[in-house]
C-alpha cells in the first residue's frame, strides 16, 4: 500500500485565473453570454485541489478527479480575477475529498465538493493503453 499519510484534512490549495475571452461560455460551447464558463470555473477548482495535495504524493503517483458537485451561481465578466480554494475535508484510502469555493474580485461565484483518487501513474497509463488497443 502506498504511504499517503501526508494527506490530511485541513490541507489547502488555491488557483487563480484572469478571465479572458477564451474562458467565456460562447468560446467553450457552454452558453451564449460572454462571462466565465462553468467548465472553466471547474478547471480552476481542480487546479486548487491539485495545489493542495500533488506536492505531497509519492514519486510516480498523482491524483485524478473523479467527482464534482458544484454550484456556479454568479457571473464573472472578462477582465476579473477568479480565485478558487480547495480544502481537504476527508481522506479515505486513496480517495481525497475537498470543500471547494470560487470567488471573483467582488463576490463568491461557486462552491461545492470535489473528490480525487490517488493513482500509480505507470499502472494507470498501462490500463489506458490496454483500453486503446482493445478499441483498434
Amino acid at each position: 500500500m502506498t504511504d499517503l499519510t501526508a494527506l490530511k484534512p485541513g490541507l489547502k490549495g488555491t488557483a487563480t485565473l484572469i478571465v479572458g475571452p477564451e474562458h467565456t461560455a460562447p468560446r467553450v460551447g457552454s452558453g451564449r453570454v460572454a462571462v466565465l464558463a462553468t467548465p472553466v470555473m471547474i478547471n480552476v477548482i481542480e487546479a486548487a485541489a491539485l495545489d493542495a495535495v500533488e506536492h505531497l504524493l509519492p514519486e510516480g503517483y498523482q491524483s485524478l478527479g473523479t467527482h464534482l458537485d458544484v454550484r456556479h451561481f454568479a457571473a464573472t465578466p472578462v477582465g476579473l480575477r477568479v480565485t478558487a480554494t480547495a480544502e481537504v475535508i476527508a481522506v479515505e484510502g486513496r480517495l481525497v475529498t475537498f470543500r471547494v469555493e470560487a470567488r471573483d474580485d467582488h463576490e463568491p461565484i461557486g462552491d461545492g465538493t470535489h473528490q480525487r483518487v490517488v493513482v500509480n501513474v505507470a499502472r494507470f497509463v498501462e490500463r489506458v493503453q490496454r483500453k486503446f488497443k482493445s478499441a483498434e
